[in-house]
């Protein structure tokens, strides 16, 4: 029986680089996999995603998955879900349930306010299984927000998304993205 999962994680916890194993995992054994990706993701290029340790691989974008043969893959995986729809997640959950394909989701849980994506909300609401993906503030502790840095500073205002990645963004564990503390950020992305 196939499940959806929602493996989620702060910025920087390696969930791209995590798809595209999945996908080599997958591929190694014969088995063909959908890479997938909402075309409001423009970072990486046209049909591409690139994990920050260099992997990379060629995908398509969620708005196209409804006209393409699905029952020609064995799995589908979303990198950037928390940029997906409520409607989108509804036709990932019609993949799992209706054609038995698994569905694995990829995504940040919270944005820099610490409020859900769209995307995320559902797949929260809807997943078979939810599994973190985990990685540190510069504390040591574990980190859970993503905080955006406008000029050296921790941010909590603007537009829910803004594309970017280590020169805007940073994973905090929750007590110093409440309170602001950057650590060694501040000089890591000025280069210093």
């Amino acid at each position: 029986m196939a499940k959806l999962y929602f493996r989620y994680g702060a910025m920087g916890s390696s969930k791209t680089a995590n798809a595209i194993m999945v996908q080599y995992n997958y591929n190694e054994r014969g088995q063909q996999v959908l890479m997938v990706k909402p075309r409001l993701d423009s970072r990486d290029g046209e049909r591409k995603e690139k994990s920050r340790c260099g992997l990379e691989t060629d995908c398509v974008f969620m708005e196209e998955l409804p006209d393409l043969p699905i029952e020609d893959y064995d799995c589908v995986i979303v990198d950037e879900a928390q940029f997906l729809t409520k409607q989108q997640v509804e036709f990932l959950v019609h993949i799992v349930d209706d054609m038995n394909i698994p569905v694995i989701a990829y995504g940040l849980r919270a944005d820099f306010r610490g409020n859900f994506f769209e995307g995320s909300q559902w797949l929260m609401a809807w997943a078979d299984t939810i599994e973190e993906v985990k990685t540190i503030c510069w504390c040591g502790k574990k980190a859970t927000c993503n905080a955006r840095v406008v000029d050296g500073r921790v941010v909590k205002e603007g537009e829910q998304i803004v594309l970017g990645g280590n020169e805007r963004y940073v994973s905090l564990c929750r007590r110093h993205w409440a309170r602001g503390e950057l650590g060694d950020f501040k000089n890591l992305a000025l280069g210093g």
